[in-house]
């Protein structure tokens, strides 16, 4: 953890009273900001928060697919407790998501994810990962908005997952939804990781863009 931080929960004090979204206030139960390293070099970003997330207001716990993160991250060196921990102890890596808050009858719609959009282009900013984890291809279409020269709809995060994508100023390493994911599948993503991103200098892309 970043020697000047003070806390792993939402380090950058970003709003916890936030009414943006009329529909979403009433059903959540937290805000769900970014949790991590704000020094790490990895940065996972999902869809929304799950309904263990909203539960715990930490990012990717309280349920088995936030344990299957937990898990990969604990292999990759990036997590030092264990998969199940409500309050993970992390290093050199982030956590967040497009939206903040979930709704828990449907996905979030597009003005949602636009009204959430400050929030995550804030924490980009302020943390500057060389690698960016789109999980779900909601959140690889987003992310290539802004990070990558191609069309957003010319990506399948079943072909892109645990892949490597030069993108502007960042690389892109895309991940299926984590309910979605066979072990098999985790373990590609593992091993992608260990082998050709930790073996190579990846900072070579690292930008300083905002979003």
């Amino acid at each position: 953890m970043d020697a000047e931080q003070d806390s792993l929960r939402n380090p950058f004090n970003m709003d916890l009273d936030c009414e943006n979204c009329s529909g979403l206030c009433d059903v959540r139960e937290n805000i769900v900001h970014g949790y991590g390293d704000v020094g790490g070099e990895f940065l996972f970003i999902g869809e929304q928060p799950r309904g263990g997330a909203d539960e715990t207001g930490v990012p990717f716990t309280g349920d088995p697919a936030g344990e299957r993160l937990q898990r990969i991250l604990g292999d990759l060196g990036f997590s030092r407790s264990r998969p199940d921990s409500d309050e993970p102890d992390l290093q050199n890596v982030f956590l967040t998501y497009l939206t903040r808050c979930r709704h828990p009858e449907r996905r979030p719609d597009e003005e949602e994810i636009l009204t959430c959009e400050p929030y995550l282009n804030a924490e980009v900013r302020m943390i500057n990962p060389e690698i960016l984890v789109p999980i779900g291809q909601r959140t690889l279409e987003s992310l290539a908005i802004d990070y990558t020269t191609r069309a957003p709809d010319s990506f399948d995060i079943e072909e892109a997952h645990a892949t490597t994508i030069r993108g502007r100023g960042f690389e892109l390493v895309p991940m299926l939804d984590l309910d979605e994911q066979t072990d098999e599948d985790t373990d590609a993503f593992v091993e992608h990781v260990t082998e050709s991103v930790f073996s190579r200098d990846y900072r070579q892309t690292k930008g300083r863009r905002s979003r």
